[in-house]
């Protein structure tokens, strides 16, 4: 048992910052501060500074990334009596989006994919699997999704990110009726070549302004 005896912090800011990297999602890792976790999430003991706790997973994910996340969310505290690197009792675990165009991660940390994700501390194992379900959770009640794109995309791109955050596929002319349905989307006149078929054209997100509060597609109205 850990003598309660010791500095430790009251408890720890920890961040699971999340991109898309080709056909899977990735989680950055920064190196670890003991040989038994030679990975980690980015983290930061809590501080005597009045500096709250959604402007300090700001604060790590802009260190980890150089920029700030386009965003984040507050997914629970972990007091578990899991071990954490910091030996903190307790956890307040953050998920943050970025998108894969601009994710350059500053020196000493790493993508990882999802699938293939070093062994980490039991508490940050949990606030991963805690993250991924927390982003799926959120989906349909807001347009998180576009987040992890750049401003302009094609529908296919779209189709294709939620295909990942879902880890399942989706039927295509159900999902353009069902984004349609969600107006959340507009065309740009600008087209993209990809592969041997004709141009696509480009869209952006730009939601209806006389909509009070925007939801995320409706996947209730998606069939398989």
């Amino acid at each position: 048992m850990r003598d309660r005896s010791s500095k430790s912090p009251s408890h720890s800011v920890d961040v699971v910052l999340v991109t898309a990297m080709g056909t899977e999602l990735a989680i950055l890792l920064t190196r670890g501060t003991t040989e038994r976790e030679r990975w980690a999430l980015p983290w930061k003991a809590a501080q005597a500074s009045g500096e709250s706790l959604d402007a300090t997973a700001t604060r790590i994910a802009q260190d980890a990334l150089g920029e700030p996340p386009t965003w984040i969310e507050q997914i629970g505290a972990f007091a578990d009596g899991r071990r954490h690197p910091s030996e903190a009792d307790i956890s307040v675990a953050f998920v943050a989006l970025v998108p894969h165009e601009t994710a350059s991660p500053r020196p000493g940390n790493t993508w990882f994919s999802v699938g293939d994700v070093p062994p980490l501390s039991p508490r940050q194992k949990s606030m991963v699997e805690g993250a991924i379900a927390a982003i799926q959770a959120r989906l349909d009640q807001a347009p998180i999704a576009f987040r992890l794109l750049p401003p302009t995309f094609t529908l296919s791109e779209l189709q294709h990110l939620y295909e990942l955050l879902l880890a399942k596929r989706l039927h295509k002319a159900s999902f353009r009726r069902a984004l349609q349905a969600a107006s959340l989307v507009e065309p740009t006149d600008e087209w993209r070549s990809e592969g041997r078929g004709r141009p696509a054209q480009l869209y952006r997100y730009s939601p209806k302004k006389k909509r009070r509060s925007q939801r995320g597609v409706r996947f209730d109205l998606l069939q398989s």
